[in-house]
């Protein structure tokens, strides 16, 4: 371990930035019909958005919280990096749905707008049939997020601090069981349709984010500058497996094994992001409003090619970064950012 490695000197905004953009291209691939190889699904999905987004935020929240254990800062500071880009974003959704015809003005608006404010995210009978079936995709994981927010200062504040890392190691084993049994019996029921978009199945992924962190392993010889070596690994070592093993089987151990990249990535360079992003933190924006462009596409039935999908989502997600969400994370307490 090196102690004069920069824990707030890291890759994530540029590694949060890429993940945003392969889901754009996801989603713009499954929603616009895209044809695609075997191959190329292979390549899209070796480094899936939303499981980065959710190791990463394990790591920093966790991070955060240890830095500012006061609750209400930690919420206070959770709020302000969620809500005001994801208001701006659905009164712009409703601003923009409204242009291309559809009318807001219904009861079923009055229980809508407020749980979308909230971070309820659903979409209403009446938009269930505009553009992909949903007025945006892509927020179906702020719930999720919102849910990892709450659970995680339980552990800190019900448990020793000598036993916090037995404890995660603990959650972590219980949630993946739990993803897996999802994984193994789910159907399109109603009780599973919720269980998906609860943190059920999924808070395993953000808990390795948090063991990763407090284990301080991107201090290690192994991690520190040694992307590359992870990166080649990690990517020969799934196109080489991800066809051949019972895929529940191979989840925990490609996740485990994606945390590592990650993390090695993120401290490998560690300026390089900065010296790139100029500290602007864009991946949110553009993953909110990436779902409300492609619905529109859909929806108005226009010819629009991948690359014009990601160049307007990088112009919103800027716009919302500059106008709404930088001025907003300035009030945050305590940061870990080295820079904002």
């Amino acid at each position: 371990m090196d102690k004069h490695i920069e824990f707030k000197i890291n890759n994530f905004d540029l590694l949060r930035l890429l993940a945003a953009t392969q889901v754009i291209f996801d989603h713009s691939i499954h929603h616009l019909h895209i044809p695609i190889s075997t191959l190329g699904t292979d390549i899209l999905y070796l480094f899936p958005g939303v499981k980065v987004f959710f190791i990463i935020s394990g790591y920093l929240i966790s991070a955060s919280y240890e830095r500012n254990n006061n609750i209400k800062d930690y919420f206070r500071n959770r709020a302000l990096r969620i809500y005001p880009g994801l208001w701006a974003c659905v009164f712009l959704s409703i601003i923009v749905i409204s242009i291309t015809g559809v009318s807001f003005f219904n009861k079923q608006t009055i229980a809508w707008l407020p749980c979308q404010l909230v971070g309820i995210i659903y979409t209403p009978p009446f938009l269930e049939h505009y553009g992909f079936g949903s007025y945006n995709g892509s927020l179906w994981t702020i719930p999720l997020e919102l849910q990892f927010y709450l659970l995680l200062p339980i552990g800190y504040l019900l448990i020793a601090k000598n036993k916090l890392n037995q404890f995660f190691f603990m959650l972590l084993a219980v949630f993946l069981g739990l993803s897996c049994w999802y994984l193994l019996n789910h159907t399109d029921s109603l009780i599973f349709k919720l269980v998906r978009y609860s943190f059920i199945p999924h808070f395993y992924i953000f808990l390795i984010g948090v063991i990763f962190q407090r284990l301080q392993l991107y201090k290690s010889r192994f991690i520190y500058n040694k992307g590359l070596f992870w990166f080649i690994g990690y990517v020969a070592l799934n196109l080489l497996f991800v066809n051949r093993i019972n895929p529940i089987a191979f989840n925990f151990g490609y996740t485990i094994l994606l945390a590592f990249c990650l993390l090695s990535l993120a401290y490998t360079l560690p300026n390089l992001s900065k010296k790139l992003l100029r500290t602007n933190d864009i991946s949110y924006g553009i993953y909110i409003y990436h779902g409300l462009i492609l619905t529109v596409i859909v929806q108005e039935r226009w010819s629009v090619p991948v690359f014009v999908v990601i160049i307007l989502s990088y112009i919103m997600g800027y716009l919302s970064w500059i106008s709404v969400e930088k001025p907003f994370i300035q009030r945050k307490k305590k940061t870990i950012r080295a820079t904002v």
